[in-house]
């Protein structure tokens, strides 16, 4: 059986979270061209694996939760089921999550 963690979420929840973390990197200046080069990592990525938990992981925990403002309550239990899944605590995951 495979880990939660790296499997691709429904394509409705992918692209909810890559709109999402696209909207927090756009917020962010671009010294050294650090959010150009975060965009572009997002921009055209694929709903395959653990890409969807890779977009979230890129952001400190601030702007995790940043992010989870953005997202809708289904894709909000996606992160929360690959962050179990993931092994973290529940303890963490209600904190960043609300959940």
């Amino acid at each position: 059986m495979s880990n939660l963690y790296y499997t691709a979420p429904s394509d409705e929840a992918f692209e909810d979270m890559k709109k999402a973390c696209l909207e927090v990197w756009n917020s962010k200046g671009n010294e050294g061209g650090y959010r150009d080069e975060k965009v572009s990592r997002i921009k055209d990525i694929k709903n395959v694996q653990d890409n969807f938990m890779y977009m979230f992981a890129m952001f400190d925990y601030g702007n995790q939760r940043r992010v989870v403002s953005l997202i809708e309550p289904s894709t909000i239990e996606e992160v929360r089921s690959r962050m179990l899944a993931g092994g973290n605590g529940l303890d963490l995951i209600e904190q960043l999550l609300g959940v």
